[in-house]
């Protein structure tokens, strides 16, 4: 048998060294260790449960899997190259361990159900750890909302001043952003948790097996329906890669505004220290590094998902080598979004805000102009008259370097008769947010009210 392979039965010459160390990828896959052993085991457990094996052949299997998992987790275990992957590996170490009895672990099953399973397994866990962070994400923005509902900042279409808003407004936007992550994690993890143990090669098995006690004992909500499916879609994970990279956007969107607020010309945030580096020539720089490689690494997320989709779209079924291309990408975007998530959080946590500086911006780029357009409608002008009264009533204030605000009854009557002194509540930039009270505005009654309806999601 070339090379003693355990799949090398009708090989006669050894594996060129050069296509093993191609071909390899136990560098990587040994990654799924705990899942690929808490699948072997419960397949061992459904074999004596069906009488494929004895109660006793099942329980030594159990036990030779448990001394592995202990090899390996007390850095004890020897990863071999030549035996291709983390399955090969273990079931190798298993039978020096047990026996004989060994190789009947692999009975009914083929490495493609057995990986298939595993990573199945290794993507729900890391979607877990990403619900969890998310929470705490959506947690720490609705606290930042509620600190600072009395804070007011421009708000910007095309980064340019339109209309005031409240800080608390702003920060809910985003709590609402990662809540919708949060609902696909959900919506990923009940596509993924599905098992395929039972699906064999590609076409199920002879023996009679009971792939819903499998699943049972891994704690997966439900069974494959076709083999053929089983073994030869990622779907799974391409729907993770995809969700990874939604919430690597948004993080990356906040980012940049992050980035553009700490700059002294805006000088919004506070960046906190421990979130910062600095310059090694400019001794006052402060420079927002973990953002900008935040907004940087959301690009690798995209490649993982683009590369993976690349690698899938033309494959044949069943299963075919080409997906063992599949973890590197996902085992790499999970650290990352992990990682963004959690460090976002944080930084978020310590952030503080320059309220003043917030107020004085208010005054550039007539954020009022909208108030004084909708007051003239209120006294009878159709809106598009009042547009164009407005927009020269700014055009005015420009010229002499004033707000909307600063003009004088005079100035603004000289626009339109209908303006009154009444008009000058209007312009106040906190009556312009009060006055917002429609469903989903930024008016504090609904502020309050998507707070309320966080905090009750979060508790």
């Amino acid at each position: 048998m070339a090379d003693n392979k355990l799949w090398g039965g009708r090989f006669a010459q050894k594996t060129a060294a050069s296509v093993e160390d191609y071909t390899e990828s136990v560098s990587y896959d040994q990654n799924l260790y705990r899942e690929d052993i808490a699948g072997s085991q419960a397949h061992a457990r459904m074999l004596a449960e069906q009488g494929v094996l004895t109660s006793e052949e099942a329980e030594t299997l159990s036990r030779g899997l448990d001394q592995v998992l202990e090899e390996i987790e007390s850095g004890k275990f020897e990863w071999k190259k030549e035996m291709e992957d983390l399955h090969m590996n273990i079931e190798s170490r298993l039978t020096e361990i047990v026996g004989a009895v060994g190789g009947k672990l692999h009975t009914g099953r083929s490495r493609n159900d057995q990986v298939a399973t595993a990573f199945r397994l290794h993507v729900v866990r890391s979607l877990e750890a990403w619900k969890v962070a998310l929470e705490k994400l959506v947690a720490v923005f609705t606290a930042k909302a509620e600190a600072n509902t009395d804070v007011l900042l421009p708000g910007y279409t095309h980064l340019q001043p339109a209309q005031p808003v409240s800080l608390a407004h702003h920060m809910l936007a985003y709590a609402w952003m990662f809540k919708r992550d949060h609902s696909r994690v959900c919506d990923c993890i009940k596509r993924a948790n599905v098992c395929p143990l039972g699906a064999a090669a590609l076409a199920g098995t002879t023996y009679p097996l009971n792939p819903a006690f499998s699943a049972q004992q891994l704690g997966m909500e439900g069974t494959f329906r076709n083999s053929l499916d089983a073994v030869s879609d990622r779907d799974f994970v391409m729907e993770s890669l995809f969700t990874g990279s939604l919430i690597m956007t948004h993080l990356s969107r906040i980012c940049e505004e992050l980035i553009i607020w700490a700059n002294p010309c805006f000088g919004f945030i506070k960046l906190p220290d421990a979130f910062s580096t600095g310059s090694s020539i400019m001794p006052q720089k402060k420079n927002p590094d973990v953002c900008e490689l935040m907004r940087g690494k959301t690009g690798r997320v995209f490649g993982d998902l683009i590369s993976l989709l690349t690698t899938v779209k033309g494959l044949p079924l069943a299963y075919n080598r080409d997906m063992q291309e599949d973890k590197e990408p996902f085992f790499d975007a999970d650290k990352t979004v992990h990682a963004s998530v959690s460090i976002m959080a944080d930084m978020m946590e310590a952030m503080g805000f320059n309220a003043d500086n917030m107020e004085k911006a208010l005054k550039k780029g007539f954020l009022n102009a909208t108030e004084l357009a909708d007051y003239l409608v209120g006294k009878g002008i159709p809106f598009r008259e009042a547009h164009h009264i407005t927009g020269a009533a700014v055009a005015h204030a420009e010229k002499t370097a004033k707000g909307l605000e600063d003009m004088s009854l005079e100035e603004l009557k000289s626009f339109s008769d209908k303006i009154d002194e009444d008009v000058f509540e209007v312009l106040s930039y906190e009556a312009a947010v009060k006055r917002r009270v429609s469903p989903g505005g930024t008016g504090p009654e609904s502020v309050k009210a998507q707070i309320a309806e966080l905090r009750e999601w979060l508790a």
